[in-house]
């Protein structure tokens, strides 16, 4: 996907925080890509990405209900490759799991300790209405799409942490990286 040079005129929504109720909302599903507002909105997600991204360095995906919008659509920024992943649907779980530290653009301060499949399988239209089918995906795409799709479920990264020790402070796990990093088996680069 290609944002429009209009996009820099998009009045973007911020990324809802932690408590927000609008989380907690289970997404439609898209059924009309034509509609306009839907490309609007679609065109706001990814520029609220690269926004985020320019403001705090991090950030290579956001789902749609983070900025209250109930749809179930992704924005991802994969190495500078803009992907829009629209009514995803998680289709195989490697069994194989592993455990990681997971951020997120809603609690931007904080890191969980979770567990992810180590791969999966994921069915999805993009923006021009084509379905595509990403196999057997790789640790960091795979615990990415983990992370948006349980977005448009209202499931946060912190109601899946593995213990009562499993949510700290970003300014804690950056002060003891080594400390934290024995604690899991992958870490996002």
């Amino acid at each position: 996907m290609r944002i429009p040079q209009n996009a820099k005129d998009v009045d973007t929504r911020e990324v809802l925080l932690l408590g927000d109720p609008k989380l907690r909302i289970v997404s439609e599903e898209i059924t009309e890509l034509s509609d306009p507002e839907i490309q609007k909105d679609i065109v706001d997600l990814h520029k609220r990405l690269e926004l985020f991204r320019a403001e705090h360095g991090f950030g290579r995906a956001i789902s749609a209900p983070q900025i209250g919008i109930c749809k179930r659509f992704i924005a991802m920024n994969l190495n500078g490759e803009l992907h829009t992943i629209i009514n995803p649907e998680i289709t195989w779980k490697s069994e194989e799991e592993f455990t990681m530290w997971d951020d997120c653009m809603s609690f931007p301060s904080l890191l969980v300790r979770l567990r992810r499949h180590k791969s999966i399988t994921v069915q999805f239209t993009d923006e021009e209405g084509t379905a595509h089918s990403w196999s057997e995906l790789p640790i960091d795409i795979s615990e990415l799409l983990q992370h948006e799709i349980d977005h448009l479920d209202g499931i946060l990264a912190v109601d899946r942490a593995i213990d009562r020790d499993a949510i700290v402070e970003r300014r804690a796990f950056e002060s003891n990286k080594e400390y934290f990093k024995e604690q899991v088996d992958y870490v996002i680069n």
